[in-house]
């Protein structure tokens, strides 16, 4: 039976919903403000029906690819071209499935998303590394496009993205913007960086950092003279760190510290809580690359970098305990709620017990 994607699309649009997903044998659910909604009004999904979106919506090599145990990941656009998707189909006992992210034609601005105006400062940097990290569906995508319109209706620059799908689409302002999707555009993360240094580039949007090649290729970008944005999914800013550096294997590790030492500029760890209101409003680590983090990161002391965040905040830098402290002091969250996110539920606790809240 034929899926109508098009109501799915439209209700999920007007919810203002995140996820679709298409699971063979069941009805569709939507993600909504982070609660799950059965379509109970729609037909069972069919194999045969999520097979017929299959064959539309991507090529048969990638469908046997699929069926031979490769999952796919695609961008898909509504059949009137209101409406985009990044989507992960997946079989599940012989069975294809689907999950469809909603991705918004507008790319809001850091107000709009509530995040802090630090984040202005990313957009006007020159050179290095910034990481968004968090894990899936935490805003990651959502952020670096803030900061990659920014730049593009503020700064003369030349920005290529890399992705996988590409995401996002930018109209090119100010800045040049070209964008590669992997699988169509070239054939890996690794080899469309290579392929930048030839390019002009001087900003560069990774979508994510998947291995050794790519971070390789990365950290050198950032430490030659590019600015170099990513992800990651990981929940802090040290573990992020400590991810990049435990890829590389042990010999080359001394001197991958020393080039993130001194490339680093940023980490954004983000998640996305549950507000009073039923929305979902960002809570943020913000790590900046001062002379103490570049220290700590060349001496491989990375265990003490949330000491240096809640002892600078100053400067911008934030713990997500401090984070989430400020959300439930201006009654977007509520106590239960930031307590269930919190990194350490017990110093969380503490800081509110000292507090006049």
């Amino acid at each position: 039976m034929q899926i109508n994607l098009p109501d799915i699309i439209t209700q999920i649009v007007t919810a203002k919903g995140s996820d679709i997903h298409l699971t063979t044998g069941s009805k569709p659910i939507l993600r909504i403000k982070n609660r799950l909604i059965t379509l109970d009004n729609h037909e069972v999904l069919t194999k045969e029906g999520l097979d017929e979106f299959l064959n539309t919506a991507i090529r048969p090599d990638q469908v046997t690819q699929l069926y031979a145990g490769k999952e796919q990941d695609f961008a898909y656009t509504s059949s009137d071209g209101a409406y985009r998707f990044r989507v992960n189909a997946f079989i599940a006992q012989g069975n294809p499935n689907l999950v469809m992210r909603y991705l918004p034609s507008e790319i809001l601005t850091f107000e709009q998303l509530g995040l802090p105006t630090i984040m202005h400062q990313f957009s006007q940097l020159m050179q290095g590394f910034v990481l968004v990290t968090g894990p899936t569906g935490s805003g990651k995508s959502t952020t670096l496009a803030s900061v990659i319109n920014e730049i593009n209706h503020t700064r003369d620059v030349k920005v290529v993205t890399i992705e996988d799908p590409i995401e996002f689409i930018y109209q090119s302002d100010k800045s040049i913007i070209t964008q590669r999707e992997v699988g169509y555009d070239t054939e890996s993360f690794s080899g469309a960086l290579e392929s930048a240094f030839r390019q002009d580039i001087d900003v560069i949007l990774l979508g994510e950092m998947r291995d050794l090649d790519t971070m390789k290729v990365a950290v050198t970008a950032a430490e030659t003279g590019h600015l170099v944005f990513s992800t990651l999914h990981t929940n802090s800013a040290a573990q992020s760190i400590d991810r990049i550096i435990d890829t590389f294997p042990t010999h080359q590790q001394g001197q991958v510290r020393s080039q993130i030492s001194t490339s680093l500029q940023a980490v954004v760890s983000q998640r996305l809580i549950p507000t009073i209101k039923g929305d979902l409003t960002p809570a943020l680590e913000i790590l900046l690359a001062n002379n103490a983090v570049k220290s700590l990161i060349r001496e491989n002391r990375i265990y003490q970098l949330d000491t240096v965040i809640d002892t600078h905040r100053k400067d911008g830098m934030i713990s997500m305990n401090v984070s989430l402290f400020d959300l439930i002091r201006t009654g977007i969250v509520s106590y239960e709620t930031a307590l269930l996110y919190s990194p350490d539920p017990v110093s969380l606790r503490n800081m509110l017990k000292r507090s006049t809240i």
